[in-house]
């Protein structure tokens, strides 16, 4: 089966100790949980800064990964308030946070500074869960194009490695409701099949992210690789049922190799993309949805 991936980012909502707790019965739950044990279903928690060495403290011998919300684009030296990928990497941090809506939006955090962050952490072992989605709202078709061009940008010079593709369309970030299903469907469809004709990107995946909660990876099928949560993942039972949607969704996908059952790809929907760099046709239908 192929692994299916869930991620949370606890932004800055908590402090210390709640944060302690969260963890604490999070990793009781994930260290008991048959897909997560088995690797099926791949989950990372990216919480602040000062709680990332607690997080490591609590998810030790669990599979969970521990993330951070950003990473400097510089290496060790004079730049005062950055924390370096070799830092993080050397306590154990295994993916970090790059180019959230919020980043651009608050601190002017442009495509450029996102490919350098990206090259950061990939040149030390850290993998990009790299954010990106359009501003405003768009037919799918455009959007995905936008997205698609958006994803070349931000990995312009970026060393070979895998990343994770977090579409978050901006307008659905903290939304009482997700984005449509068949919009993410065209959206991440045609990310997944850019990222696959890119050789530099093999082993990526394309998760969603934007007020997703319980009920949605179901509905998605195999038209993600998983879902980012944010406060929906709060109440660590409403994260339990996206972790057993995610076990049921890997045990239904079929092995990587076996092409002849992969998802739809994008270019049935929106146009063929050529590679990372290349271009979709913003003429197309929105994409049905695999549940």
């Amino acid at each position: 089966m192929a692994q299916v991936t869930v991620g949370v980012s606890l932004k800055t909502y908590f402090g210390h100790e709640r944060a302690r707790a969260w963890f604490a019965d999070v990793a009781q739950r994930a260290a008991g949980h048959p897909a997560v044990a088995a690797g099926d279903v791949r989950f990372f928690v990216i919480p602040s800064y000062l709680q990332i060495l607690p997080a490591l403290q609590a998810f030790a011998g669990t599979p969970v990964l521990v993330g951070a919300q950003d990473v400097s684009a510089y290496p060790p030296g004079a730049y005062t308030g950055e924390v370096t990928a070799a830092e993080l990497a050397e306590v154990g941090v295994q993916v970090a946070e790059i180019g959230h809506a919020e980043r651009r939006r608050l601190f002017d955090e442009t495509d450029t500074v996102t490919a350098g962050k990206a090259t950061a952490a990939l040149t030390h072992g850290i993998t990009p869960v790299l954010c990106i989605g359009e501003a405003e709202h768009l037919g799918a078709p455009a959007a995905a194009l936008a997205n698609v061009e958006q994803l070349a940008a931000n990995l312009e010079n970026v060393p070979a490695g895998p990343v994770i593709v977090a579409y978050e369309p901006v307008w659905a970030i903290g939304a009482a409701e997700p984005a449509p299903d068949t919009h993410i469907a065209t959206v991440t469809r045609a990310l997944r099949a850019a990222v696959d004709a890119d050789p530099a990107r093999a082993g990526s995946v394309v998760i969603y992210g934007g007020s997703a909660g319980p009920g949605l990876l179901t509905r998605l099928g195999q038209a993600v690789d998983g879902l980012f949560l944010g406060r929906f993942a709060h109440d660590p039972d409403a994260l339990t049922a996206v972790l057993d949607e995610a076990s049921a969704l890997a045990a239904s996908r079929p092995h990587p190799a076996d092409d002849s059952v992969r998802p739809q790809s994008a270019a049935e929907t929106v146009g063929e993309p050529q590679g990372l760099g290349g271009h979709l046709s913003s003429h197309g239908t929105e994409g049905e949805v695999d549940a």
